[in-house]
């Protein structure tokens, strides 16, 4: 007997219909003799239905207030369930992230799990129960309910897994797997069989929206299988897990782009020691995640300073823009979002040279100008027009050849 961690995402359960079908599956590997938490999200559409009313009653709702109002969309998920299962005969509970005992920091709207109390999930399977756990919530020390951000079911149910020690974690979601790029963008786009940690940790950071990147980091720490997997199809998904020789082969992996990236340049900002510290500091303080940073050569005495944010962030940071002119004494800061970061990815390009050049020679041949670029070891960046953005990927993607069958 083994015990599966099943996480369903808005897609999978946003109908009745839907619910059964999800129901079905997990009663299908109850049946096999397996322990099964089951980790729903809210309907589909239902959180943005959630968030738009609390914004039609205020233009800045308060932060706690909106996490207690969008949690319900996955409760009501999490209930409809297990009335299903329960309605086939399978013995079923659901359980709210306090409930659960997932316990959070108190940034709300964004919250990080910093532990996961497992004891009443593991009574209940003893019990015989099929346990469904609303995903996307938790609980911060002062009793307050918290939620994930977008995509936080995923991190509930990796979390949820590395506190069972489950043998694997399933993401059932609307296709069927990880695949080289966006197969709506491009069509070439093939599906991977398997795929690293630091593959998928960086394909998430950069864009890609089939996992939440905090879900892969619980991975990757907690040495968590990730399966993904469609819910309406039996095929074999994409197994995300540690490197080996075969995955280091491949030069590059995945194409992605991350539409929700803006720009932001303070400018004529004094090129002296601990200017970048009092604008990044406030950043920190306000939970706003930076990315790409290009600070210009000095002229003058002074410099410009460019970096991206998401543009979930940007009303902090416009809040923040007067704040910081005056504190390091630049001149004003411009905020541009007609932006895409466009990125490459793959264990080879550690030992490969020359990738990083060729990307920008494809981009360059189709007169995409690059505005920024930042790198790592297995990936390389480029902030681009908003407007070239599927052209971008289809060139990186055929230009690299990933559309061919390996």
């Amino acid at each position: 007997m083994a015990l599966y961690v099943q996480k369903f995402g808005g897609t999978s359960v946003g109908s009745l219909d839907r619910i059964q079908n999800v129901a079905k599956r997990v009663g299908k590997t109850r049946a096999q003799g397996h322990d099964v938490i089951v980790v729903v999200s809210a309907m589909s559409g239902e959180t943005d239905r959630l968030l738009g009313l609390g914004k039609n009653l205020s233009q800045r709702p308060a932060e706690r207030e909106m996490d207690v109002l969008v949690a319900s969309g996955e409760q009501v998920s999490a209930a409809l369930t297990c009335i299903a299962l329960n309605e086939m005969g399978i013995k079923a509970i659901s359980l709210l992230g306090h409930q659960a005992r997932i316990e959070t920091d108190n940034v709300f709207t964004k919250a990080r799990i910093t532990r996961v109390d497992d004891q009443r999930v593991r009574k209940a399977l003893a019990d015989g129960f099929v346990v469904v756990v609303a995903g996307f919530q938790g609980m911060d020390s002062e009793g307050n309910i918290t939620t994930l951000g977008r995509g936080g079911s995923d991190t509930s149910a990796v979390a949820i897994a590395a506190a069972t020690k489950a043998d694997v974690c399933e993401i059932y979601t609307d296709v069927e797997g990880v695949f080289t790029a966006d197969p709506n963008v491009c069509p070439s786009a093939r599906k991977v069989d398997r795929i690293c940690y630091e593959e998928m940790l960086e394909l998430a950071a950069l864009g890609a929206k089939v996992l939440q990147i905090r879900s892969v980091e619980l991975a990757m720490k907690y040495a968590v299988p990730i399966h993904v997997r469609s819910t309406f199809s039996d095929a074999e998904g994409t197994m995300v897990t540690g490197e080996d020789e075969a995955l280091e082969s491949v030069v590059v992996a995945g194409v992605t782009s991350d539409k929700k990236a803006a720009k932001v340049t303070v400018r004529n900002v004094p090129d002296q020691p601990g200017v970048c510290a009092g604008i990044f500091e406030p950043l920190a303080e306000a939970n706003v995640t930076v990315d790409m940073i290009i600070q210009n050569v000095a002229t003058d005495g002074s410099t410009d300073l460019t970096f991206t944010v998401s543009r979930d962030d940007l009303q902090r940071m416009r809040d923040l823009a007067d704040g910081l002119v005056k504190k390091v004494g630049a001149s004003e800061v411009t905020i541009d979002d007609d932006v895409v970061k466009v990125s490459i990815v793959g264990l080879g390009m550690r030992s490969h040279a020359g990738v990083a050049a060729k990307m920008f020679r494809l981009l360059a041949d189709e007169g995409i100008n690059i505005e920024a670029i930042s790198t790592s070891e297995i990936k390389t960046s480029c902030l681009i027009r908003a407007k070239y953005a599927e052209l971008a990927v289809r060139v990186l993607h055929d230009g690299f050849g990933l559309g061919l069958a390996r």
